[in-house]
């Protein structure tokens, strides 16, 4: 698992019982899995067609670092399948796994597109590319 982002849990971020809002958690999620989507898919476009089930484990309180790890799974013809574990820095426990998450790279006009993509790409690889 690679994690590449943190979050800084601030008084926002929290639910009426002083915990992380799942909500706002699920939304750094979101936006973190679109944006290495769009990376890998080479694309500006891409939605988020699924995620299997949410498993909460534990939560982090106001203060805490929180990490998202993402994963490739697969690579479709127009999307891309991750995984995804976020855990708390402070605690060193898991907050929440995510088995299935699918990203579909879109045209215009919001239908699926083919990426041509199969595995992963980093930086280097790109920058080793011979055009």
């Amino acid at each position: 698992m690679r994690f590449h982002t943190r979050k800084w849990v601030k008084p926002e971020d929290l639910n009426p019982n002083s915990t992380l809002f799942g909500g706002r958690l699920l939304a750094w999620i979101d936006e973190e899995v679109a944006l290495y989507a769009i990376i890998q898919l080479e694309t500006p476009r891409v939605v988020t067609k699924h995620m299997s089930e949410i498993n909460f484990r534990s939560s982090a309180k106001q203060g805490d670092i929180i990490e998202i790890g993402i994963d490739v799974v697969k690579f479709g013809t127009t999307s891309l399948t991750l995984m995804c574990e976020v855990r708390n820095m402070m605690t060193r426990e898991t907050i929440i796994t995510i088995d299935v998450i699918t990203m579909v790279g879109v045209d215009e006009n919001g239908k699926p597109r083919a990426h041509g993509k199969t595995k992963v790409e980093y930086v280097s690889d790109r920058l080793n590319k011979k055009d």
